[in-house]
C-alpha cells in the first residue's frame, strides 16, 4: 500500500477527508492535525510532525502546500512573508522533504484564488498578488524537482456553491472539486487509479 502525507494550511484540511475516504485500501494518507500556516510554519514543524505522527522514512509521496497565509496584507504593510523570503523558505522544505522522506515524491500545490471583494482594509489579499508567488513557488521548486500540482487553474473559476467562504472551497460540490484535483495530480505520480 503507498503512503501519501499532505501537509499545508486550510485549504489542504479542506481537501483531506475526501481523500483519505476516496484512496481508502490503496493507500495510507496522513497528515498533522493543525493548520500548516506559513511557509516557515511549515519548515519549523516538518521534523515535528513527522515524528509526533509516527510517519517513518518511507513516504512515497508528500504533498504539501503554503502561500496563502504568506500573502496576508494587515492594513498598509508589505505582505507577511517578503517574495525574497517565501522563495528562500520553499526551497528549505523542499530540500528538508528529501532529506525526511528520501523516496517520496514531493508535490506542491499552488494557492488558490480568492473573493478579494470579501476581504476589508485590514486583512486582505489579491488574486495578483497570489498569482506572483505562485509564479515564485514554480520557478524554485521545479528547480528542486518537485511536481506542481496547480490547484489555482483548477479552482479559478469555482462557483459560489463551491465556496464556503472568500477563502475556502468546505462545501460538498467544492471538496470534491479540489479533491479530486488532488487526486488527478497524485494518483498518476503512483499508479493509483483516481
Amino acid at each position: 500500500m503507498k503512503k501519501i502525507i499532505l501537509i499545508g494550511d486550510s485549504i489542504r484540511i479542506g481537501y483531506d477527508a475526501y481523500v483519505k475516504e476516496k484512496l481508502a485500501g490503496r493507500a495510507e494518507v496522513l497528515s498533522p492535525a493543525e493548520n500548516g500556516r506559513f511557509a516557515q510554519y511549515v519548515y519549523r514543524y516538518l521534523d515535528e510532525w513527522k515524528r509526533d505522527g509516527g510517519w517513518g522514512d518511507d513516504a512515497d509521496l508528500v504533498h504539501w502546500n503554503a502561500g496563502l497565509w504568506d500573502v496576508i496584507h494587515l492594513g498598509d504593510e508589505a505582505p507577511v512573508t517578503i517574495p525574497e523570503q517565501y522563495a528562500l523558505t520553499l526551497g528549505q522544505i523542499a530540500r528538508r522533504i528529501r532529506t525526511l522522506f528520501p523516496r517520496a515524491v514531493s508535490v506542491f500545490a499552488l494557492s488558490t484564488p480568492v473573493v478579494e471583494a470579501e476581504y476589508g482594509p485590514d486583512f486582505r489579499r489579491s488574486n495578483a498578488e497570489i498569482e506572483r508567488y505562485n509564479a515564485i513557488a514554480r520557478e524554485v521548486l521545479e528547480k528542486e524537482g518537485t511536481v506542481i500540482d496547480d490547484l489555482y487553474a483548477a479552482m479559478r473559476d469555482a462557483s459560489p456553491e463551491e465556496r464556503s467562504d472568500m477563502t475556502h472551497f468546505n462545501t460538498p460540490a467544492g471538496t470534491k472539486r479540489i479533491g479530486d484535483a488532488v487526486l488527478g495530480c497524485i494518483c498518476p505520480l503512483l499508479g493509483i487509479e483516481p
